[in-house]
């Protein structure tokens, strides 16, 4: 799996960056934000540069827990979240795609829990996203 589109550390990227990297599926990063906005409440973003093989990766908190990882590719972007066994169960009980419960029920184990992670380039993926933020926050 490869890191971001931003692997300078000494230059954090900015929305202008953002808009003109992800392209058409900008307007997908844009209907996530404002479903945070209206159905979650305030998310606070973080750009981190983790190291130079994934690059700058926006974090999203909710409080001070993690909801998810924003990042950014061309014309693409990727959405990883680290799910707890109680939010493993309510994917598992959910109607989301087959493929995706598949994913994080096999996904290794690890302390904070198992990861998975979305690659957003269609309507059909903002919806998979909205629905894993919102068993995210529930459990």
């Amino acid at each position: 799996m490869s890191g971001s589109i931003f692997f300078d550390k000494n230059a954090k990227p900015n929305n202008d960056q953002i808009k003109e990297n992800l392209g058409s599926t900008g307007s997908h990063w844009d209907t996530i934000k404002n479903y945070l906005v209206e159905n979650i409440g305030d998310v606070n973003e973080e750009w981190k540069f983790y190291n130079t093989k994934s690059g700058w990766i926006l974090k999203n908190m909710l409080k001070k827990r993690n909801l998810f990882f924003f990042t950014p590719f061309e014309e693409y972007f990727r959405i990883a979240f680290v799910f707890g066994d109680k939010a493993v169960a309510e994917v598992e009980k959910s109607e989301l795609p087959e493929e995706i419960k598949n994913a994080l029920i096999d996904a290794r184990k690890y302390m904070e829990g198992r990861g998975i992670s979305i690659e957003v380039k269609n309507e059909e993926d903002v919806e998979v996203v909205k629905k894993l933020v919102e068993i995210k926050v529930n459990n």
